[in-house]
């Protein structure tokens, strides 16, 4: 696997880390095969109780890789923050990128965000510095967002003619709502933290955002794994789902956890002041 992505396990926490720092952690072809070949190794790990998402160095992920863009328009003299400039990422690497598989509802570009949003356990993101573009697209896929208060987020696209495709349209849609945005796609603005909260963009703001999502991963892994696992599907599949759809998945996944050993093992730990042991999901 290559080492633009580390990944450290705590007890069934994955600390995973975006390890390009010099470029800001810019998406280069190497980055997005990293992000899904992580997301699906870690998907096969029955020990797995949560995941954290971050980036190594001053900021989070600042999108794609600048060069490419340098290529598109000849340009060459870029502000070094918004053009962390490039070993390899080609504009056709990049149209090869969205050929989509047979086996898979996405290409490969979304497929480095989507990995993240198929996974069966809760991911949560650290935001510090900058999530641009195909950055804030990642950050979305997470589950839960913690953000610096001067980190700075931005559909930012639009800059380059674009628009955002690694499954970012919908993911926006569900968190802050169709007006809000389309308002940061056609703008291309910049959100820091607070407003990030306040659009739907953003969990909650910490002044050490790794910190406070590894604490949250850690207690999340104390919960039973099938328990959160079941919730984690139900939540991916309400968006789509009708009420009666919805209900009657809460109806069978609700019957399969009660008296299942890890349910049992909850309220026996409860009742006897103890840390439940739980086992794997199979």
């Amino acid at each position: 696997m290559s080492d633009r992505v580390v990944v450290t396990m705590d007890n069934g926490v994955a600390d995973v880390r975006l390890n390009r720092p010099d470029k800001m952690n810019a998406l280069d072809p190497a980055m997005f095969d990293a992000l899904v070949e992580t997301s699906a190794s870690l998907a096969t790990d029955s020990s797995l109780r949560a995941v954290v998402l971050s980036g190594e160095g001053r900021a989070f992920c600042s999108g794609l890789d600048f060069s490419s863009f340098q290529k598109m328009a000849g340009a060459s003299d870029k502000p070094a923050e918004e053009s962390p400039s490039s070993d390899g990422a080609s504009s056709e690497k990049i149209v090869e990128a969205l050929d989509r598989s047979e086996d898979q509802i996405t290409h490969h570009g979304q497929q480095a965000c989507y990995g993240w949003t198929e996974l069966p356990v809760p991911v949560i993101a650290a935001v510090t510095g900058v999530a641009l573009g195909g950055g804030i697209q990642l950050a979305l896929a997470a589950d839960m967002r913690v953000v610096a208060p001067e980190a700075r987020m931005s559909v930012l696209e639009i800059r380059w003619g674009l628009i955002p495709d690694m499954t970012g349209t919908k993911r926006l849609v569900e968190l802050v709502g169709l007006d809000v945005a389309k308002e940061l796609t056609f703008s291309g603005r910049m959100v820091e933290g607070s407003e990030a909260v306040q659009l739907g963009l953003a969990t909650k703001v910490a002044d050490n955002p790794l910190e406070t999502a590894l604490e949250m991963a850690h207690e999340i892994a104390g919960k039973s794994p099938h328990a959160v696992r079941a919730a984690k599907r139900l939540f991916r599949a309400a968006g789509a789902a009708d009420e009666a759809t919805a209900f009657a998945s809460e109806r069978s996944e609700i019957g399969a956890l009660i008296g299942s050993p890890n349910q049992v093992e909850s309220v026996q730990a409860f009742f006897e002041k103890r840390d439940p042991v739980y086992s794997n999901p199979e």
